[in-house]
């Protein structure tokens, strides 16, 4: 049996992800579909960490739009994405996989807060590490988030999972001509405004040379392949050689 080619990923999951075809809230069964695609990984023995989003609850830039202040607005989508993140943490271990929640918000009765040393512990240890609250400032993003603490704990990887097959010109959704990319600069993200991830996220990754690879979270299997080196989706950036010890 081959080997995974990573030793430690983030995975980027958005709140949106969560919600199925009900259009807000978490769906159960989605939920145990990401718990069972994580479970095949974890089986494996790859360290895993999550950031989650929390758009299918509360969304601070839409209600600041609104009119809502912004940094009340983002932190109220901060708090949304621990409720995505207890959720996860949930269905995981249902599943059997062992995790933790880190908060960048301190709330000591439901998540640890996040301390960079005892996530690694974490990891090293077999768990799964939950990220909520994003950065725990406002006027971040979840993206930022990802890539800023995929940096802290040194991840190989950024896995984000979406609703579509990777990275096109234009929305797939809406434009049936759409074209794929297979892989990208992180400067054709940025001039071509991809909307990969965030204009924040992605120049982090870029300055700290940390690939982002695009997939469908709703295709079976996917976070299998992507972690067995199979080219799925699009890779923003260039893969070092990192086999598993």
């Amino acid at each position: 049996m081959s080997k995974p080619v990573f030793k430690r990923i983030l995975l980027k999951l958005s709140g949106e992800a969560l919600q199925g075809d009900q259009g807000y809230g978490i769906c159960p069964s989605v939920l145990d579909s990401i718990a069972q695609q994580v479970k095949e990984v974890w089986d494996l023995g790859v360290e895993i960490a999550i950031v989650i989003g929390g758009g299918n609850i509360f969304r601070g830039l839409k209600a600041s739009s609104k009119g809502m202040d912004r940094a009340t607005a983002d932190y109220m989508g901060m708090l949304a994405t621990v409720m995505n993140a207890m959720a996860l943490q949930d269905a995981f271990e249902a599943a059997g996989i062992h995790t933790r929640v880190q908060s960048a918000i301190e709330m000591r009765e439901i998540a640890e807060p996040y301390i960079k040393r005892r996530a690694m512990r974490h990891l090293q240890k077999g768990r799964v590490v939950i990220f909520g609250a994003g950065t725990g400032n406002p006027y971040f993003t979840t993206d930022t988030a990802a890539s800023l603490r995929a940096m802290e704990i040194h991840a190989n990887i950024i896995m984000k999972a979406t609703k579509v097959d990777g990275v096109y010109d234009s929305d797939p959704m809406e434009n049936p001509n759409a074209t794929k990319y297979d892989k990208l600069d992180y400067i054709e993200v940025l001039q071509q405004n991809l909307h990969v991830m965030d204009s924040t996220a992605i120049s982090l990754c870029r300055d700290n040379d940390l690939p982002i690879m695009v997939f469908n979270l709703h295709e079976n299997g996917n976070i299998k392949r992507a972690v067995m080196g199979e080219h799925i989706g699009t890779l923003v950036g260039e893969l070092a050689d990192m086999p598993m010890e």
